[in-house]
C-alpha cells in the first residue's frame, strides 16, 4: 500500500513538471519576440535627439538632484553634482560614490558596515540604482557610451528607434525599442534584457512629470498590465 502510494504521489508530480514545463513552453513561444533588423545612421541619431528634447534633456544633464521611490521600498536621493546617491531599502543605507565605489559607506540602522557583508550590500544598491533608475532616465540615455541606435520599422507603419547597450552599466547587450508620439515623447518601450526570460515584453511609459529643474520624467509604466510603481518623484537645483 505504502509502495503504492509513493508511485502514485511521484507520478501525479512528474505529471504536474510535465504540465508547467509545457505551460512555460506555451507562454515563452507566445511572448517571445526576436529583436528586430534595423538601419542604423543619421535617420536614427536625428529620432534619438527629437526624443531627448522631448524630455527636455539639457534640464536633465543641468539638474542637481532627483528623488524618487522604486516599487514602494527603494527610496533613491541621487546628488547627481557629485554623483553620489543615497539609496535605502529594509533596515540598510548605502551612500553610494559612483565615481569611487571605495568611498562608499554602508549603514544598517544606522550603524556602519565594516565586515565583509558591506561589499555585498554595496554590490545589490549599485544593481537597485542601475535598475530603478533606468525606469526614470533611459530616454537621456540613448547616447550613452557604447549605445547603437537604429530606425526600425513597427508593423503599423510607423518607426521605432532600436537602442542597444553594448557595453557600461550591468547587463550590457540589452537592447530597447523605443515607440512614441507624435512629438517624440515616448509611448513605450519593447524590451530584450538579460534579466527577462521572455525578450520583446513591452512597458508603458505614461503619466509624464515636468519638475522643478525642467526635466521631463514619466512617472507610471505597465508591463502586461502590471504597473510599477514610481513615487515621490522630484528633481531640482540648488
Amino acid at each position: 500500500m505504502k509502495k503504492r502510494l509513493i508511485k502514485l504521489v511521484a507520478y501525479f508530480l512528474g505529471s504536474l513538471f510535465v504540465l508547467l514545463l509545457a505551460t512555460a513552453g506555451i507562454i515563452y513561444v507566445s511572448l517571445h519576440k526576436k529583436i528586430p533588423e534595423g538601419t542604423p545612421g543619421n535617420e536614427a541619431d536625428t529620432i534619438a535627439i527629437k526624443i531627448q528634447d522631448a524630455v527636455h534633456h539639457t534640464a536633465y544633464l543641468n539638474t542637481d538632484y532627483i528623488q524618487w521611490t522604486f516599487l514602494n521600498k527603494h527610496h533613491y536621493l541621487w546628488n547627481k553634482k557629485m554623483n553620489i546617491v543615497d539609496v535605502r531599502w529594509g533596515d540598510y543605507e548605502v551612500n553610494l560614490h559612483l565615481n569611487n565605489l571605495k568611498k562608499s559607506t554602508v549603514f544598517e540602522n544606522n550603524i556602519p558596515f565594516t565586515s565583509l557583508i558591506k561589499e555585498e550590500i554595496l554590490q545589490k544598491a549599485l544593481t537597485y540604482f542601475y535598475n530603478d533608475s533606468f525606469w526614470i532616465v533611459a530616454p537621456h540615455k540613448l547616447f550613452d557610451e557604447g549605445t547603437t541606435r537604429k530606425v526600425v520599422s513597427l508593423e503599423n507603419g510607423s518607426k521605432g528607434l532600436l537602442v542597444t547597450y553594448t557595453a557600461g552599466g550591468l547587463t550590457p547587450g540589452d537592447s530597447y525599442l523605443w515607440k512614441y508620439n507624435d512629438a517624440y515623447l515616448p509611448t513605450s518601450f519593447i524590451m530584450w534584457a538579460s534579466i527577462l526570460p521572455i525578450g520583446g515584453i513591452e512597458a508603458t511609459w505614461e503619466n509624464w512629470t515636468y519638475t522643478d529643474s525642467g526635466a521631463y520624467f514619466s512617472s507610471t509604466h505597465k508591463i502586461l498590465g502590471f504597473g510599477i510603481p514610481i513615487s515621490n518623484l522630484k528633481a531640482w537645483n540648488d
